[in-house]
This record gives C-alpha cells, structure tokens and sequence, in this order.
C-alpha cells in the first residue's frame, strides 16, 4: 500500500543525514542498498500467526554512490507492506491494513520527512 502524503515523497537529501535520521526512528538500511537506490525498513510484529507488517522507506541516488555514501537520494512515496512466512512481503492495494497501523505508518514516516527538512537539498534532475 502506497503511503500518500506524508512528506517524504520528493525530499533530496544527502546519504549520510539520510541513513542517521531513519536510523534514529528504527528504519534500516541493511543490505538492502545497491549503487544507485536505498531501501530502510521498519518492522512491526502482529497477533496474526505468520504475519509481519513492514513499512518502507525507499530512493534512488541522483547524484554520487551509495557505496561509497556520497550519494544524494531523491525519496520516493513510502510502503506499508504485509510479510506472509515463508512468501514475502506483499505491498499491493488489495492487501488489508488495520487503520491504527496505516496512522502509525503515516505518523512514523511523517516524523522522518519531519526530520529531514533541515537537510533538504536543491538538486536539479538530469533523468
């Protein structure tokens, strides 16, 4: 499910303040980076037997790498997604939320965009 305005959508921001701020607010990064997008995850455990609810935060470098973290990232809209063991995550719109969860989502990446601000760059796209 795509998360609509919340902010985030839109923000360039450089790598470093990028990974520091959604680390502060439990979202992570991991491995799930290559060199030129970004992926952080914040996991939420549920009652329902096998099932994990993810909301994610994603980008993709306009500028620079992400390996070697010099990259600015432009955020795209974020995901709220439903992990079915031992299949994987499902982000469509078909699946169904509990409302308290999509107002957790939009409230903790709400934070995020929040945050970020202060780190906003102007950055003209070439793509």
């Amino acid at each position: 499910m795509r998360l609509e305005n919340t902010g985030i959508e839109d923000i360039i921001v450089d790598l470093k303040p990028l990974d520091h701020i959604t680390g502060k607010h439990a979202f992570i990064r991991a491995g799930q980076w290559d060199y030129e997008r970004v992926t952080y995850d914040y996991k939420i455990g549920s009652k329902e037997k096998n099932i994990t609810y993810y909301i994610r935060i994603q980008g993709y470098a306009l500028e620079g790498d992400v390996d070697r973290r010099n990259a600015i990232i432009k955020l795209l809209p974020p995901l709220l997604g439903k992990h079915y063991y031992p299949h994987g995550i499902e982000y469509g719109e078909e699946e169904d939320f509990p409302e308290s969860l999509v107002e957790r989502a939009h409230t903790l990446t709400a934070k995020v965009a929040e945050e970020l601000t202060s780190f906003k760059k102007e950055v003209t796209e070439s793509n």
